[in-house]
């Protein structure tokens, strides 16, 4: 008798709207210390949070570039400027605060660039994890200059931004593999800022990688890789070892329907179902 085995279904857009998928917190554990407007570190698997009056103050990540990179890598901010400080500091938020005082960085570019990073490693620190999250009250985690934000919307931004990058591209390994540039059926235009990813796709690196050679926000390097892969012009390398600090795995999302009814021509899409079946 022969066995036919059947294929899995191919990755399909998320059609699920927002309120479905958002029922209930990201992280229990952080609900609760938002409500008991505790003061201290919240460890997790991917990151850590600051918490001041249960409002996050700082978060970091070893997935997303921190503060420094996105104050040093466009000009902000000289490289030695952060340096001098950071060592006389011992905290990030007590270097902003050594900065801000002596002039060498304006106000506003610090809130600005801050909020970008705390939603960065936010997004990575409350990702789904294998151990659970360790909370140390401290009444005095160093908050300094830096703008504060409620739990509800540090995890409201965290649910919106995974719930784009399945409908930009629902194949999660381009954010953690290694990546490599595939050659498209047809030439498809790619912005300029698509296009410095696209030239660091060697194979060898991955989104997290290039967004600090980059100076770029993680996440936003993420929709960078989706949107370039859902294009046909990159993939991930299936099978790598990819190096360290790599993009944790996403949440399990539901599962995909049956059938994929295709209603407009698509040469990326055709060309992307031809290469699955011939890898079968």
């Amino acid at each position: 008798m022969t066995v036919v085995e059947i294929p899995p279904p191919l990755p399909v857009r998320d059609r699920t709207g927002p309120h479905e998928r958002a029922a209930g917190a990201v992280s229990p554990m952080l609900r609760r210390l938002a409500e008991e407007e505790a003061t201290g570190v919240l460890v997790r698997e991917h990151g850590t949070l600051y918490l001041v009056r249960g409002r996050v103050v700082h978060a970091e990540s070893p997935f997303a570039p921190g503060l420094d990179v996105l104050l040093t890598a466009h000009g902000t901010l000289a490289a030695t400027a952060w340096q001098r400080a950071a060592e006389r500091t011992a905290t990030v938020p007590e270097a902003a605060r050594l900065l801000l005082d002596s002039g060498l960085l304006p106000e506003g570019a610090l809130e600005l660039c801050h909020l970008d990073a705390l939603y960065d490693a936010g997004y990575f620190a409350l990702s789904p994890s294998s151990t659970p999250g360790r909370f140390r009250y401290d009444g005095s985690p160093g908050a300094g200059p830096l703008p504060s934000v409620p739990v509800v919307a540090l995890e409201r931004e965290t649910l919106r931004r995974r719930l784009l990058l399945h409908r930009l591209w629902p194949d999660p390994a381009t954010d953690s593999a290694p990546l490599t540039r595939a050659a498209p059926v047809a030439a498809a235009p790619v912005t300029a800022r698509r296009r410095a990813v696209l030239e660091r796709a060697d194979g060898v690196r991955t989104a997290t990688l290039i967004a600090r050679e980059l100076g770029r926000q993680a996440f936003h390097t993420l929709v960078d890789v989706r949107r370039l892969a859902a294009a046909g012009l990159l993939a991930p390398v299936r099978g790598a070892s990819a190096p360290a600090h790599t993009a944790p795995a996403p949440p399990p999302l539901p599962p995909t329907p049956p059938l994929l009814t295709v209603t407009d021509p698509d040469i990326a899409l055709l060309k992307r179902l031809r290469d699955a079946l011939e890898a079968l």
